[in-house]
């Protein structure tokens, strides 16, 4: 059977939902590993919208989480229930704003951050399981939110002291990365890659995710040779 892996959407466009590079390039690489991937996003009202052409506040529109996330997707999207987590044998969060502003509030809360209920029970109950979880860009502030209290994780957004000194606050521990690199916290199974945390080429941003990507499946191959042990 394959293994499953849920790539969790925040909406469509980095300045107010999900990094459409650093998706695709997750999904991209995760189908190379010969996995299955299982796009997913929370449902309910962006937090705000933004013209992405002239990186302004687009007045009065609204739009749903999921809905948007559905673009990347190619309309094959679950909403996050808490099912979900016992179907998965692994789960990433790309970054774009919206992993700060619709997974979690870390954009306008900073350390004082919290995460929708259900994006933070699936994190929970994949970490409680063992299984490994990985983080794009900005999203290690999500995992900070929901585990940094908890589980100390270990974690990248490349070399952004502001953002790192928010991270410690939450109560993880920074490692700066480069944009081609990931971190690996072996203890709490969690990944991450700074991405575009960098103003950096595709390929940078590429060469980091096939990183966390392998280690992700490295991680899933592990814990199956534990469970048959």
């Amino acid at each position: 059977m394959k293994r499953k892996v849920g790539v969790v959407l925040s909406g469509c466009g980095f300045l107010d939902g999900s990094e459409i590079h650093e998706a695709v390039l997750t999904m991209l690489h995760l189908d190379a590993a010969d996995v299955e991937v299982v796009c997913l996003a929370p449902r309910g009202a962006q937090r705000d919208v933004v013209d992405h052409e002239h990186k302004q506040p687009a007045a009065g529109e609204q739009r749903d989480v999921l809905r948007e996330a559905a673009r990347i997707a190619r309309g094959r999207i679950r909403e996050l229930d808490p099912v979900v987590a016992t179907e998965l044998d692994a789960v990433v969060f790309p970054g774009g704003y919206g992993a700060a502003k619709n997974l979690c509030d870390f954009a306008a809360r900073g350390a004082a951050a919290v995460a929708r209920p259900e994006v933070a029970d699936l994190l929970r109950r994949m970490h409680a399981a063992k299984k490994p979880i990985g983080a794009v860009c900005i999203a290690p502030a999500l995992i900070a939110c929901v585990l940094g209290k908890s589980a100390r994780p270990v974690l990248t957004i490349g070399d952004d002291a502001g953002t790192a000194k928010l991270l410690a606050a939450m109560g993880a521990t920074h490692q700066s990365a480069a944009v081609t690199e990931c971190v690996v916290d072996r203890a709490n199974r969690i990944v991450s890659t700074p991405a575009y945390m960098y103003d950096a080429r595709l390929r940078d941003v590429s060469a980091g995710i096939q990183k966390l990507v392998a280690a992700l499946v490295g991680m899933m191959a592990e814990r199956e040779a534990g469970a048959r042990a």
